[in-house]
């Protein structure tokens, strides 16, 4: 067996894709959704809408330049990691169909105590007790 069959069989196993699948922008590919005449009607209302401050923190000029953002290009213009999972996640509802109002919801609270297990309980820390001698 000669060395170019040799190397075409293996050629043949190996996958016919690029492996920088990550770095490809998908949201091209995904269909734009028109805005609504009522509430939503440019990219500053939708991010107004969805909440959290989104307005503050992406600036874009047009509808369809909003709907082709994708997670590398929000994390090159700054925005935090929760931020952009938040963002992304609410693009993808609406274009579902559904509403802001439906599913837009505050960020969690910062947590008050850190505690380890039941070293806090009732939100007040634990001391252990120790035998008088």
């Amino acid at each position: 067996m000669s060395l170019t069959t040799l190397s075409q069989r293996i050629a043949a196993f190996a996958p016919r894709f690029s492996f920088s699948r990550a770095l490809q922008n998908r949201a091209l590919a995904r269909p734009v959704p028109s805005p609504q005449a009522g509430s939503i009607a440019s990219p500053e209302d939708f991010l107004k809408s969805i909440g959290r401050s989104a307005d503050t923190k992406v600036s874009v000029e047009s509808w369809e330049q909003l709907w082709h953002l994708n997670g590398a290009a929000l994390k090159k213009a700054g925005v935090a990691v929760r931020d952009r999972r938040y963002i992304l996640w609410s693009m993808e509802k609406y274009r579902q169909g559904e509403q802001p109002a439906e599913f837009a919801h505050p960020p969690m609270p910062k947590r008050t105590i850190r505690g380890r297990g039941p070293a806090v309980q009732n939100g007040k820390r634990i001391r252990s007790r120790r035998l008088k001698q």
